[in-house]
């Protein structure tokens, strides 16, 4: 006797949401009442991230240069 092989239908469970370690000063990328969460991303990481919005890392983000002065203050020197 041979048995079925069976393939699911729905695609496997996904971790919808990155988990977030808030950084310090992170809040000031929380919130932004410019936010537009980006469709391409799934529905349940609109957590109103910055990173998440439609605009982040633009030209048409209002906040870009605030953006680029935080990762200049990464750099090594």
């Amino acid at each position: 006797m041979r048995g079925t092989f069976r393939v699911p239908l729905h695609s496997p469970a996904v971790d919808r949401a990155p988990a977030l370690v808030p950084d310090e000063g992170e809040d000031r990328f929380l919130d932004r009442p410019c936010y537009e969460f980006n469709p391409q991303l799934l529905p349940g990481w609109n957590d109103r991230h910055c990173s998440h919005c439609r605009h982040y890392l633009t030209a048409r983000c209002p906040h870009i240069d605030e953006f680029l002065d935080d990762v200049e203050d990464l750099t090594p020197e």
